[in-house]
């Protein structure tokens, strides 16, 4: 008898490692409902954060964007002034067009010229219209739909 109990008594290493993994299993056992509980706060905030923006109508004032095109070239005419050719080149969404589109030049609106909305019309465009020779021109094409949007279709320096 007294055998058993000095062999049991006489591996200190293992009953401290026992009891040392016994303690370390409680605190891991502690921490996983502490982040269950973190993790489920989390999910509930987004997901009244999305119904809040769907019921107060935050989602619901995007537009789509239309599909139309316009090109602009810089060379010179006859004369060799400086010009610029504007022209609209279609799209699938043309037939949205309310109006004619407006081409203005380096930001001056007073200088701006009209676009027909029918494809392969162009406008030139001319030192009148703020065009400036040998240097950089910006060049902002503007058209207007049926269902009151704007959108730029072209925004070019050339």
């Amino acid at each position: 008898m007294e055998n058993q109990f000095v062999s049991s008594t006489v591996s200190p290493i293992g009953a401290c490692s026992q009891r040392c993994m016994m303690n370390f299993k409680q605190n891991e056992e502690a921490v996983s409902p502490v982040i269950g509980v973190i993790l489920m706060v989390a999910i509930t905030v987004i997901l009244a954060a999305v119904i809040a923006a769907f019921v107060f109508g935050m989602a619901g004032n995007i537009q789509s964007t239309k599909s139309v095109h316009a090109t602009a070239t810089h060379t010179a005419d006859a004369s060799g002034n400086s010009i610029i050719i504007v022209t609209f080149t279609g799209g699938p969404d043309v037939n949205l067009l309310s109006e004619d589109m407006t081409v203005t030049v380096n930001g001056d609106s007073a200088t701006s010229a009209t676009l027909g909305k029918e494809t392969g019309s162009s406008v030139t465009l001319t030192t009148t219209n703020g065009v400036v020779a040998e240097k950089t021109n910006h060049v902002v094409v503007m058209a207007k739909f049926s269902d009151g949007a704007e959108q730029v279709i072209l925004d070019t320096i050339i």
